[in-house]
C-alpha cells in the first residue's frame, strides 16, 4: 500500500456518526464559499428551496401509519454486563482499558435498561412511539460467539419483544450494533472470514427464535463506523489502525449482513430484513475540477462501498483502484461474495448526521456550524439530498431512517424540566427536509430519533447527552426531556 493511499484512508477515518474528530479535521470553513456545493453523486443542497406543501392548518402532514419511533443500541443501554450469562464483548474490553473512554467511563451499567426495560417500555408509550429500534448482544445470545443460545439472554429480548407488542408499538431489532463477542475478536475478529458465517449462525438463533414477533430485522448497524473508527483512528473498539485490515472487515461486515438476509429466507419467518448505513453526503468545499473528483472518491468510501454492494453486486472501481490490487480487500474477495452480499433486501436503513465537504486535496472542511459533538455539522438539507439520492440511484427501495438527533447541554433543573430548545429545532427542521423527500416520490417508512434515553455514548462516555429522556446516572430517575414533549405531539398529529 503506497504511502498517498494510506494517507487517503486516514482522512476517510475523520468522520462517522459517533466520531470524535481527529485532530486538523473539519476545522475551519470552506474556501470558495459562494461556489455551488455539488453533492458526489447527487444534486446540490441548496439553503433556499421552495417549501415543501402544507396542510390546510399551515403543518406538514406525514403519510397514513407513519412509523414514528426512537432508537437505541445494547451496550449504551442495557448494563448488566455480568449478569444471566452474557459473555464479554469487544466493548468491555475496550472501555476498560485506561485512557479509552473519556472519564474512564464504562458501559457496565448505562442507563440499567436491562433491569428497567418494563418502565423504559411505558414511557415509550407514553411517548405514542409506534416504532422501536433496538440492537441485541450477541453476547448475550452466545457468550463466546458461537454454539447453543443462552435461553436466559434469549428470554430477556423476548420480554422485551412481547412488552412492546403489548403496549401497540413494533419492534425493529438489530442483530449487530458493534459489541462483537470478545471470545471471536480473539480469533481475529471481523478480520476473520469466519466470523461472518458465525453471524449468519446467530442470526438464524434469533430468526428461530423471535422470527414470529419482529417484522424488521436490521442487520449490521453502520459497518463504516466500525471501519472507521475502530480499524482507522482506533478510538473505537476493537482501538486498531490499521488502514489494510480495515477494508477487508468492510468486506467481512458486508458478507455477513448477505449471509444474514439468507439465513432469514431459510426459515419460515415473514420479518422483513436490510442493513443500516449511515450515509454522508459529500460535497465539493468549491468549484474546481479537483474537488469534485476528490468529492468523488470520498463518497465512494463514504457511501458508495456499502451502497452498490448490497444493492447492485459490486464495488466501486474507484474506490478498488484507490485501495490497489494488493490491498488485502481487494484480495480477500472470493467467487460468488457479491451475489452473496448483494441478496435481496426488503427495506434500506438510512442513518443522517452530517455533510462532508471535501477539498481538492483531499481533505475536509465546515461550513456549517457543528453541535456538541464536533464532528457534527448541522446541516438538515443533507437529509434531502442523501434520502433523494438513493432513491434516484438505487430505486424505490423502502426507506426507513433509523439514526437522527444531535447532543445538546441538557441539564435537569430545580423544577425539574430539561429545556433541550435547539434538539427541539433540530428534529424540526430534519423532519421537514425529510418530509419534503417524501413529497418529492421518497419512498420513506419511518423516522427514529437517536436517542430515546441519554446513554453511554461509546468514546464520550456519559459526557454528551443525546436523548430524548433524561438520565440521571445516579438515581437512574428518568425525565421527559421538552423535546420529548414536542416529538409525542408530532406523533399524535402525524403531522410537522
Amino acid at each position: 500500500m503506497s504511502i498517498l493511499t494510506r494517507r487517503h484512508l486516514l482522512r476517510h477515518a475523520a468522520l462517522s456518526a459517533t466520531a470524535v474528530t481527529p485532530a486538523g479535521a473539519a476545522i475551519g470553513t470552506a474556501t470558495a464559499a459562494g461556489a455551488a456545493a455539488t453533492l458526489a453523486g447527487c444534486q446540490p443542497g441548496d439553503t433556499d428551496r421552495t417549501a415543501p406543501e402544507t396542510s390546510p392548518a399551515g403543518r406538514l402532514p406525514f403519510p397514513q401509519n407513519f412509523g414514528w419511533g426512537a432508537a437505541t443500541s445494547a451496550y449504551q443501554i442495557e448494563g448488566a454486563v455480568k449478569e444471566d450469562g452474557r459473555g464479554e464483548s469487544v466493548w468491555d474490553t475496550f472501555s476498560h482499558a485506561p485512557g479509552r473512554i473519556r472519564n474512564g467511563d464504562t458501559g457496565d451499567v448505562a442507563a440499567d435498561h436491562y433491569h428497567r426495560y418494563a418502565d423504559d417500555l411505558d414511557l415509550m408509550r407514553d411517548l405514542g412511539l409506534r416504532s422501536y429500534r433496538f440492537s441485541i448482544s450477541w453476547p448475550r445470545i452466545q457468550p463466546d460467539g458461537t454454539g447453543p443460545a443462552n435461553q436466559r439472554g434469549l428470554d430477556f429480548y423476548r420480554r422485551l419483544v412481547d412488552g412492546l407488542h403489548e403496549r401497540g408499538i413494533s419492534p425493529m431489532a438489530t442483530l449487530f450494533h458493534w459489541d462483537l463477542p470478545q471470545a471471536l475478536q480473539n480469533t481475529g475478529g471481523w478480520e476473520s472470514r469466519d466470523v461472518a458465517q458465525r453471524f449468519a449462525d446467530y442470526a438464524a438463533i434469533l430468526f428461530d427464535a423471535l422470527g414470529d414477533r419482529v417484522p424488521v430485522w436490521l442487520t449490521i448497524n453502520e459497518p463504516k463506523t466500525v471501519v472507521q473508527n475502530g480499524y482507522l483512528s482506533g478510538h473505537h473498539a476493537p482501538g486498531l489502525r490499521d488502514p489494510d485490515a480495515a477494508y477487508l472487515v468492510a468486506h467481512h461486515l458486508q458478507l455477513a449482513h448477505g449471509l444474514a438476509v439468507r439465513a432469514l429466507r431459510d426459515t419460515s419467518g415473514a420479518g422483513r430484513i436490510g442493513p443500516a448505513f449511515n450515509l454522508h453526503p459529500c460535497y465539493p468545499a468549491d468549484d474546481s475540477p479537483a474537488a469534485a473528483e476528490a468529492a468523488r472518491l470520498y463518497d465512494g468510501y463514504e457511501n458508495r462501498l456499502y451502497l452498490d454492494s448490497a444493492l447492485k453486486g459490486s464495488y466501486p472501481e474507484d474506490v478498488l483502484a484507490d485501495l490497489g490490487p494488493d490491498s488485502r480487500m481487494v484480495r480477500g474477495i472470493r467467487d460468488g461474495d457479491l451475489e452473496i452480499i448483494s441478496s435481496p433486501i426488503d427495506l434500506l436503513a438510512v442513518q443522517y448526521y452530517t455533510p462532508i465537504y471535501v477539498t481538492a486535496n483531499g481533505g475536509t472542511v465546515s461550513r456549517w456550524p457543528t453541535s456538541e459533538a464536533e464532528w457534527q455539522q448541522i446541516y438538515p438539507d443533507g437529509m434531502y439530498d442523501i434520502l433523494t439520492r438513493v432513491t434516484r440511484d438505487y430505486g424505490p427501495i423502502p426507506l426507513t431512517v433509523t439514526e437522527n438527533g444531535l447532543p445538546t447541554p441538557d441539564v435537569l433543573a430545580a423544577d425539574g424540566t430539561v429545556e433541550d430548545t435547539g434538539r427541539v429545532s433540530f428534529l424540526r427542521d430534519h423532519l421537514a427536509a425529510a418530509h419534503r423527500a417524501v413529497t418529492d416520490g421518497v419512498p420513506l417508512e419511518s423516522f427514529h430519533v437517536w436517542s430515546l434515553l441519554d446513554n453511554f455514548e461509546w468514546a464520550e462516555g456519559y459526557d454528551q447527552r443525546w436523548g430524548l429522556i433524561y438520565v440521571d446516572y445516579a438515581t437512574q430517575r428518568r425525565v421527559l426531556k421538552r423535546s420529548a414533549h414536542w416529538y409525542r405531539q408530532v406523533i399524535a398529529d402525524n403531522a410537522l
